[in-house]
Formats: structure tokens, C-alpha cells, sequence
């Protein structure tokens, strides 16, 4: 026969458990961080900031890849990216010259992509050739911070990521601290999902790519956030 205590504790398990597993399948498990795309990195912290109160910090800028950051937690090990053409870097590497021309386009903030990390990526690049899947890398990335440290990470890119309604790939060097832990904190990621008119189609493709994710019914692709914050509870969508 179970105590009182024990049987307030079993009880409180059961209301507690069904949250968590809900909790736990509306973000994914590999996502590393989502990218906010905007045409001007000041006026991308700016619309950031009036929903979250809370400001994000400059990360720095991709060499050769015509783009700036800035950072914000969204509790470890997942960070919101906003990113947004560079105007000091007058070349720009053919490779990168699609994302940035996107970039000046963007009217208003958009999620322009998201990131996932699978582990090793030289592993995954041959899994994704025996698949049959086309991707490019891993290539080597890096970027100076505002305190001199420098990050390093490689990223796999699927040859098609549809716009970026599929990920890419990220493995952060040992030495580089992840921009989770010390950007700005205070807000999560409650939710992740992907918006398709063909949810079987898309799901065989993640499938594929080993990736979960929540995929929901919807007039066009789509990636759609929500993040709670200080001040509100908000959403993002591409």
C-alpha cells in the first residue's frame, strides 16, 4: 500500500511527465540555433529587443561572407542568430553571394534557416552520400568575437536546403565556447516547427537526413518559432 507521500509523488509524476514529453518534442533535440534574417543588423536587434526587452549582442562578422551577427541565448545549447549584410566587406565569395543578396530583400525580419549539430560531420557527409543526398563540406568556418576570441566551427550544407526549410550542419571546435552560454539570456525556445502542403514528402526527407522535427500542415514551406521572453511570448516565421 502506498503512503501518503509516496502515492503525492506518483500522482504529481503522472501531471508532470505528459508536460515534459510535450515540451521535449516541440524543439528538436539537435537544433543548434535558428537564423533571424534582416536587411539591417541594427533595426534586426531593435525588433528583437521591443518584444524581448532584452538586446542582443554583437557577434561579429563572417569574412568573405559579406554577413554580421548579433547573439541571443535561447537557454543552452540553442541561440537565436539574427544576421544581416555586412556594408564594410565590398567583396563577397561567390558561395555566399545568394544569402546576402536575400538578406538586402528581407522587407522585415524572417527566418531565413536553422542549424543543426549531428555530431561528427565527416561521418555524416558519408551517410548522407550513401543516401544518395547531395551536400558540400565540411568546410571550415570561423568568426572573431568583439573580445578578440575566435570561434570555429565546420558546417555541411545540403546542395538544395528548399530555401532553408532544411538544416545545415554544425560541429563547434572543442576550443570555442558555444554562443549559448554567454549571450544574452532570459528567453527559450518553446517551439520548433516546419510548415509543408506535403507533410509525408517532407518527413521522408528528414527521415533521410536523421533529423526529428515537427512537421505540420500548411498553405506553403514554412519555419515557425516560438520564443517566450521577459516581456512576451512571440512568434517567428520564414
Amino acid at each position: 500500500m502506498l503512503s501518503r507521500r509516496d502515492f503525492v509523488a506518483f500522482a504529481t509524476s503522472l501531471a508532470v511527465a505528459p508536460r515534459a514529453l510535450w515540451a521535449a518534442l516541440d524543439v528538436p533535440s539537435l537544433l543548434d540555433h535558428i537564423l533571424l534574417g534582416c536587411s539591417n543588423l541594427e533595426q534586426g536587434v531593435a525588433f528583437v529587443e521591443q518584444r524581448t526587452g532584452i538586446k542582443a549582442a554583437f557577434g561579429g562578422v563572417h569574412p568573405g561572407r559579406g554577413t554580421q551577427n548579433a547573439l541571443l541565448s535561447l537557454v543552452e545549447p540553442r541561440y537565436l542568430e539574427i544576421i544581416a549584410p555586412d556594408p564594410a566587406q565590398a567583396r563577397v565569395e561567390p558561395r555566399a553571394q545568394a544569402q546576402v543578396t536575400r538578406l538586402k530583400s528581407l522587407a522585415a525580419p524572417r527566418l531565413i534557416g536553422w542549424a543543426v549539430h549531428p555530431g561528427k560531420l565527416e561521418s555524416l557527409a558519408h551517410k548522407l552520400q550513401d543516401a544518395g543526398i547531395l551536400a558540400v563540406g565540411p568546410t571550415p568556418g570561423s568568426r572573431q568575437r568583439s573580445d578578440g576570441r575566435l570561434l570555429k566551427w565546420q558546417a555541411l550544407n545540403l546542395s538544395s536546403d528548399r530555401k532553408g526549410i532544411l538544416p545545415f550542419f554544425i560541429e563547434w571546435s572543442s576550443d570555442s565556447v558555444h554562443p549559448s552560454i554567454d549571450s544574452p539570456a532570459g528567453c527559450r525556445l518553446e517551439r520548433f516547427s516546419i510548415a509543408t502542403p506535403d507533410v509525408r514528402e517532407l518527413s521522408a526527407v528528414f527521415s533521410k537526413l536523421g533529423v526529428e522535427v515537427e512537421i505540420e500542415a500548411g498553405r506553403m514551406p514554412e519555419l515557425r518559432a516560438r520564443i517566450s521572453s521577459p516581456r512576451e511570448t512571440f512568434e517567428l516565421a520564414s
